[in-house]
C-alpha cells in the first residue's frame, strides 16, 4: 500500500507560525498584561480601590485617545523628547571622549577622576535648582540635567570596556607591526563596544527621569509641566494618561537603543539570554 500523508490542519499549521513567530516569553509577558489589567479594572469597578486614587483603565485609556488628539500634549511630548535625546546626545560624546582618555592615560585618571565621582555623589536633584537659576527655566537646563544624569553610567562603561582587553590580543598586534592607532581601532573598540552600548542602554533609560525630574522643578512646557498642571487640578485620570505616554516614549527609546545595538555589535551575544 502507498502511505497516505495527510496535510497538516489549519489549526497546527496556526500553532507552528505562532511558534516561529512569538517566542514563550513574549507570549507569557503578554498574558501578564492582560491579568495585570484584568486585576486592576476589577479592583476599581468592585469599589476595592477608590477611583480618585487608581483610576480604571478603561477610563485613563480613553484619556489617552483623546490627549493624542490634543496638539498640547504633541508639543510637549516633542519638548521633552527634545531634552532627552539632546540630554543623552552630549553624554554620550563626552562620556566617550573624557571616558578613552581615563581609561588609557593614566595621568588623566588620577587628576579627573576624583572630580567625577565627587560631580556624581551629588544627588543631580539637589542641584537641579542651581542649574535653572544658571541657564533659565527654558529647554536648556534640562538638557543640562539629563546630560548630567547621563554622563557617569556612559563613562564608567567606557572606562570598563576599554580596560577589559584581552593582553594576548595587544601582544599579538604588536607582533604584526601595527600601530597604536591600528590596535585602537581593531582591538580596544571592538571589545569595549559591548561595554559600552550597555552603559548606552542604561543611560537612556535614565534620561527620561533626568527630564522629567527637570521639569518638575520649572518648566513652561513639557509633559513633567503637564503631570504637575493635572496633579494640581486634582485630574489623577489626565496623570495617569501622561505617565502612559512617558512609558511608551521610554520603551520606543529603549527598543531603538536594542535595535542600534544589535547591528554594531552584532558579534556580541548580550541578547542570549534575553533581558532588559
Amino acid at each position: 500500500m502507498i502511505p497516505v500523508h495527510s496535510s497538516p490542519s489549519i489549526g497546527a499549521r496556526l500553532w507552528s507560525f505562532a511558534a516561529k513567530t512569538f517566542n514563550l516569553g513574549s507570549v507569557l509577558s503578554f498574558l501578564l498584561l492582560l491579568v495585570l489589567l484584568g486585576t486592576w479594572q476589577y479592583s476599581v469597578r468592585a469599589g476595592w480601590v477608590p477611583a480618585f486614587v487608581l483610576p480604571a483603565p478603561t477610563d485613563v485609556a480613553s484619556r489617552i485617545i483623546a490627549d493624542i488628539s490634543d496638539q498640547v500634549i504633541w508639543y510637549d511630548s516633542l519638548y521633552s523628547l527634545t531634552e532627552i535625546v539632546a540630554g543623552f546626545l552630549i553624554a554620550l560624546c563626552c562620556g566617550i571622549f573624557i571616558g578613552v582618555f581615563v581609561a588609557l592615560v593614566p595621568l588623566v585618571d588620577r587628576i579627573v577622576t576624583p572630580y567625577i565621582v565627587a560631580l556624581q555623589t551629588i544627588p543631580k536633584v539637589a542641584i537641579a535648582p542651581v542649574l535653572i537659576i544658571w541657564f533659565g527655566f527654558g529647554i536648556t537646563s534640562k538638557i543640562v540635567i539629563v546630560a548630567l544624569i547621563d554622563f557617569f553610567p556612559i563613562l564608567v562603561n567606557v572606562v570598563l570596556g576599554f580596560r577589559s582587553i584581552n593582553p594576548r590580543q595587544l601582544v599579538l598586534m604588536k607582533v604584526l607591526d601595527a600601530s597604536p592607532w591600528q590596535i585602537f581601532c581593531k582591538v580596544r573598540v571592538p571589545n569595549a563596544l559591548p561595554s559600552i552600548m550597555a552603559g548606552v542602554h542604561i543611560a537612556m533609560i535614565l534620561s527620561v527621569i533626568g527630564a522629567i525630574v527637570g521639569e518638575f522643578l520649572g518648566s513652561p512646557h513639557g509633559l513633567g509641566a503637564q503631570i504637575m498642571q493635572r496633579q494640581a487640578s486634582m485630574d489623577v485620570v489626565g496623570v495617569y494618561s501622561v505617565l502612559a505616554i512617558l512609558t511608551c516614549i521610554g520603551i520606543l527609546l529603549n527598543t531603538l537603543v536594542k535595535l542600534i545595538s544589535r547591528k554594531i555589535v552584532f558579534w556580541g551575544n548580550s541578547e542570549n539570554p534575553q533581558g532588559l
